[in-house]
């Protein structure tokens, strides 16, 4: 720890770094079950129960994620770690905006999709989202594009801002990683 630089640590508060962990589990099992039910290695059967654990988990993220938004909108953004270059700085703030943007679509859509061709959502056996009445395959396919295009989108930007969190870590050796990580000071 010594050899990093200390000179400007601000970390982020409780409920910042409590909504951006349990953000980050809620996503990494999302998009691992989605790219898993996408694959089709899980076989008909196994697939049904799996399928439904994913949208009954994503009216969960759904709910979760409007109070992460909300939050983060109030709350606004902790300042970039002094000595960031601006392009990386610019492509924090960017990808930032992508991972808050995916935690609304992405479950928005996948509802919108099933809700349109029809299928109720049973949410752990607590509620029931009916599915429209009336289908409409157009808005269906929609819910689905979109679902699958902010999927691929979002996939990439937690595989990038992985790399970032640990480039910074590793080998910039700044503060990055350790103010989410709870080892700096709160502001």
């Amino acid at each position: 720890m010594s050899e990093m630089d200390t000179s400007r640590i601000t970390g982020y508060s409780r409920t910042a770094r409590f909504n951006h962990w349990i953000s980050a589990g809620l996503v990494l099992v999302m998009l691992a079950v989605g790219w898993t039910l996408y694959a089709g290695v899980l076989g008909q059967n196994l697939s049904g129960s799996v399928r439904d654990f994913h949208k009954a988990l994503g009216v969960v993220v759904l709910v979760f994620g409007i109070w992460r938004v909300g939050y983060r909108l109030v709350k606004g953004f902790s300042p970039i770690v002094e000595g960031t270059p601006p392009w990386q700085a610019t492509t924090a703030r960017l990808a930032h905006y992508v991972l808050l943007a995916g935690i609304l679509v992405m479950p928005i859509s996948g509802i919108a999709w099933g809700f349109y061709a029809g299928r109720d959502l049973d949410v752990f056996g607590l509620f029931t989202l009916a599915g429209a009445a009336v289908e409409n395959e157009a808005l269906s396919d929609l819910g689905s594009a979109v679902h699958f295009y902010a999927g691929s989108a979002v996939t990439v930007v937690v595989f990038v801002h992985l790399l970032a969190a640990l480039k910074h870590h590793y080998i910039d050796k700044d503060s990055t990683l350790r103010r989410m990580s709870g080892h700096a000071r709160d502001v």
